[in-house]
């Protein structure tokens, strides 16, 4: 039976990136990623739901988001889902997430980390693929024991 794993994600990011790099010096970030729906409840009204998606960014993808993004930015990525499981205090867990294979900046130039606008790069909705090939196929364990830890979740 064929598969095929394809994610795209058009939102805002929901925390500031923290950089980090594996023991083989291959960068990597996690965050999520905000995705709004808005849609008519039964009663008539509009209502807005907020969809949060972990998302893992690896090599120069990491880098270039964790340069140029923050808490709030704006971000189109496209990637596959991966699920993770783990035993952490006698019982098991998982986390479906998305491994980021391409990510583009999206907004207005000069939009981004709280640098005055004058002293941003212009990205013109930049675009980054992942360079790693098989290398973005990392396990929890590889990038550190908290990296799925929920009670790091903001919401």
């Amino acid at each position: 039976m064929a598969s095929y794993n394809r994610v795209i994600l058009l939102g805002n990011l929901v925390r500031d990136i923290e950089l980090r790099y594996t023991n083989s010096k291959l960068a990597v970030c996690q965050n999520a990623i905000a995705v709004n729906e808005r849609r008519k409840n039964a009663a008539g009204e509009w209502v807005d739901e907020t969809s949060f998606v972990d998302v893992t960014f690896f090599g120069r993808t990491a880098e270039v988001v964790a340069e140029y993004l923050g808490k709030g930015s704006p971000i189109f990525v496209e990637g596959r889902l991966k699920q993770d499981t783990w035993e952490k205090d006698g019982q098991k867990r998982s986390k479906l997430y998305v491994i980021v294979d391409r990510m583009q900046l999206i907004g207005a130039r000069g939009e981004g980390k709280g640098t005055p606008s004058s002293a941003r790069p212009q990205n013109n909705g930049a675009r980054f693929n992942s360079d790693q090939g098989s290398q973005n196929e990392m396990h929890v364990s590889e990038v550190g024991d908290d990296v799925f830890v929920e009670e790091d979740m903001p919401f």
